[in-house]
């Protein structure tokens, strides 16, 4: 399966699709909706395709005929390369329909498409800020079937650098292993490009790659590896790190999810809210329960994700810029509250560790003249009790008197814990 562009294309569209190659991983992970009978071409055959997309905490149904738009005879988006499946434009037609137009489709984030197809929550890290032990933080994540997805976005739009990784380009992580050599063990990345071709051509490469030579004939086949330009590839840690520069890690929550073999730590609770010039500023009581079952953490905190997502943003056609903020409660020691400056972006994340205990949560936005809806999601490890309650505390004393211990806005200059120091560093579209 590939991503095929025409010379021309009516539209150039980087948030749909994911890569392909996610397809068995996440397919399994739609709505408990049993299906008891197939319907096929043969047998009772309507024209009619459905199909479901996570928004803003529901399930939403899409349906679609069975028309594909195409330019001299070829399908103009997404298509396969079986001349007799059809799956995937339809796919791409469904959620086109869902976001408005295909037009709502171009230049989008990937990450949205992965929150739309999964219900999970996705952070957008840069991979210089992540740890120089980059195996050690993305395997854990592999284990437990988080979906990656990486670009190198430091040059023209899909030109190849010379070393083949293409530009504004969407790849997807799709393994990490320690390659047994002759000369010691070597940590690699699988990485995949959607289109089927066109692969890193640096060392451990399938095409130039002569560091395979070194590798045992029995290595290979526990690889499973095959040395055909099919647009997956091998390459080494470092490597990666010095050829892609974002990284987008899609969390699936327990909320979503049921079955499979991985074991998946974050359960997820969800507030949906409202900023109104005429209202007070939405507050939200959060308590940590218990701290992680991390033997390596002496703190014995608790980990957290915070996502705060605006609804229907691309219909509105305003993004406005929000931001998430944690407070302690009681006051710990005076704080002062940093200034709004992040970007408009439809979702923002935040993660962090802090000690069991009480705090507010308060998603706020500079833009006092909008209303406009939010959805807040909250992820821990072992739960966690949350209550929206707008008398709690009043928000002018509470930025004078009460420690910000995180705000997803000044991510560098707010006390995070050293167990963990990867705050989210918000970015532009990297695909534009």
């Amino acid at each position: 399966m590939e991503q095929k562009k025409l010379e021309s294309p009516l539209y150039t569209d980087f948030s749909f699709p994911l890569n392909l190659q996610l397809k068995p991983a996440v397919e399994w992970k739609r709505p408990q909706v049993p299906i008891t009978h197939y319907p096929s071409f043969q047998n009772r055959y309507t024209g009619c395709f459905s199909f479901r997309f996570w928004q803003y905490g529901q399930w939403v149904e899409v349906k679609v005929d069975d028309r594909l738009p195409t330019q001299n005879g070829q399908l103009i988006f997404l298509r396969s390369n079986q001349s007799n499946e059809f799956w995937s434009p339809l796919l791409e037609k469904a959620y086109a329909k869902l976001k408005g137009g295909y037009p709502a489709l171009n230049l989008g984030f990937p990450h949205e498409a992965l929150v739309d197809m999964t219900g999970g929550v996705t952070e957008v890290l840069m991979v210089q800020a992540l740890p120089v032990a980059l195996g050690s933080f993305l395997r854990p994540l592999l284990a437990r079937g988080t979906l990656i997805n990486c670009a190198n976005t430091q040059g023209p739009l899909e030109k190849k650098n010379e070393l083949g990784i293409l530009f504004k380009h969407a790849y997807t992580v799709t393994g990490l292993e320690t390659v047994r050599t002759k000369y010691g063990p070597v940590e690699l990345v699988r990485v995949r490009n959607p289109w089927g071709k066109v692969e890193w051509e640096g060392p451990w490469s399938d095409s130039k790659g002569v560091e395979w030579r070194s590798v045992s004939r029995e290595e290979h086949q526990r690889l499973d590896r095959v040395a055909v330009e099919d647009g997956e590839f091998w390459m080494s840690v470092s490597d990666f790190r010095q050829n892609f520069e974002v990284m987008e890690v899609c969390h699936l929550s327990d909320e979503t999810l049921s079955g499979g073999e991985t074991y998946r730590p974050w359960t997820c609770t969800s507030y949906h809210g409202r900023w109104d010039s005429a209202s007070s500023v939405p507050q939200y009581h959060l308590t940590l329960l218990e701290e992680d079952d991390d033997p390596a953490d002496p703190e014995l905190t608790c980990s957290f994700l915070l996502a705060l997502m605006q609804k229907h943003s691309r219909q509105r056609g305003v993004l406005l810029p929000a931001q998430i903020s944690v407070y302690k409660v009681p006051p710990v020691r005076s704080g002062t509250r940093p200034e709004l400056h992040g970007r408009g972006q439809r979702e923002v994340v935040l993660r962090g560790r802090l000690a069991p205990g009480n705090y507010i949560i308060i998603p706020s936005t500079s833009e006092k003249l909008y209303s406009a809806e939010f959805l807040l999601r909250i992820l821990t490890e072992k739960g966690n009790t949350a209550v929206y309650d707008s008398l709690l505390i009043l928000y002018s004393s509470l930025k004078h008197t009460v420690l910000i211990l995180y705000s997803s806005f000044t991510p560098y200059t707010l006390p995070f814990p050293t167990t963990y120091p990867l705050p989210l560093t918000l970015t532009p579209n990297p695909y534009s």
